[in-house]
């Protein structure tokens, strides 16, 4: 079997030590009851070594030595060597039935995006996919992501999501990306400060108003990352907090507009500030009826933090509304003109012809 560099060694080329010790006992004109007597060992003990049927011990290794003058270190060797093709092999074997589970995931997508090397083989791709999950299997895939078997770690099913595969996939980009930065311990008072730079942030909107948010964030003790959208994982961000306490907002810039993606950065940050450690936030197209109470929480600090209910009831009492009287409102509150006319157009106030040129739309490297 063919096997890659990394797998450097096969059954075919490397033997049980039991070949050479016998192939050492014919040339030695040396019974295997002989040796047996002479090490000390049982000779059945004997037998199933040589037959391929047992490992060879460290006391083995030093008792043969003794008998044949061959170092303990060539047998240990030998055997070790051995150990790891076989275990090689079996692997291989795994990694070749996994093949429906690595079809279920956008790879073509995550390869494009750099995520994964590109790989031909369906048994290289699922070693490449496993890799980048730290697991051995999809078997550990499945009780990681669906089974919640190490609650501590992830403290939610993604079993009840249509698209669990490509779910778990942009959520481990995220905490990839996360493992790139530095951020001091959790500042909850000063991530709640640094709340109204962002927002000054969100108003200007510079061309670095990633960066700025990014650093601003860290500064607090909050990690911020960006991860482009994956086929059917339509996620508008995530908040979790990692081994280390540390919350990550993992943003995806879903409809790559400005008011969708302030709205759900602040929608996040108020998971952070109101629920804890303990909640995660995996943000989908949902339904205002489908929302949870968490949700519509994250929602309403959203809200306030953009342009508040009462702020867009006095906008109404002013309606019908020009621009101007848009750039107005948005000054008076110190918001961008996108959250007014976004907040308008999703409830229908607003026809989508008005206002378009506030819409700025989100470039990211993917």
């Amino acid at each position: 079997m063919k096997m890659t560099k990394r797998n450097e060694y096969t059954p075919q080329t490397v033997t049980h030590p039991g070949i050479t010790l016998k192939e050492k006992l014919d040339e030695l004109g040396m019974s295997q009851k002989e040796f047996a007597v002479r090490t000390g060992k049982p000779e059945q003990t004997i037998v199933k070594v040589i037959d391929g049927k047992s490992a060879l011990t460290p006391d083995m290794a030093v008792k043969f030595e003794s008998v044949l003058g061959i170092p303990a270190t060539f047998w240990l060797n030998r055997q070790q060597n051995y150990g790891e093709a076989v275990a090689r092999l079996k692997r291989s074997e795994l990694l070749a039935e996994a093949s429906d589970w690595v079809s279920r995931f956008p790879l073509k997508k995550m390869t494009d995006f750099g995520w994964l090397p590109k790989k031909r083989s369906k048994a290289e791709k699922a070693e490449a996919l496993l890799s980048f999950f730290s697991l051995s299997n999809s078997k550990a895939w499945e009780d990681y992501y669906l089974s919640e078997k190490l609650k501590v770690s992830f403290r939610i099913s993604l079993a009840h999501y249509g698209e669990p595969y490509a779910i778990s996939a942009w959520l481990r980009q995220g905490e990839l990306q996360a493992m790139q930065l530095d951020a001091p311990a959790f500042d909850r008072k000063g991530f709640l400060e640094a709340l109204d730079s962002i927002k000054k942030v969100m108003v200007e909107h510079p061309d670095d108003y990633f960066k700025q948010l990014q650093r601003l964030c860290l500064d607090a003790g909050v990690k911020v990352v960006y991860t482009p959208c994956l086929p059917k994982a339509p996620i508008h961000g995530s908040t979790r907090w990692l081994f280390d306490n540390t919350p990550l907002i993992q943003l995806s810039a879903r409809y790559r507009q400005n008011d969708r993606f302030w709205f759900t950065f602040f929608h996040e940050a108020g998971h952070i500030l109101k629920h804890g450690k303990k909640h995660i936030s995996i943000e989908s197209a949902q339904q205002e009826s489908a929302k949870d109470k968490k949700e519509m929480e994250a929602d309403a600090f959203a809200i306030q933090w953009t342009f508040s209910e009462e702020e867009e009831q006095e906008v109404l009492r002013h309606a019908p509304l020009t621009e101007q009287d848009i750039i107005e409102f948005a000054r008076k509150f110190e918001t961008h003109p996108a959250m007014i006319i976004g907040r308008f157009q999703h409830k229908e106030l607003l026809p989508y012809s008005v206002g378009r040129r506030f819409m700025k739309p989100i470039v990211l490297d993917d």
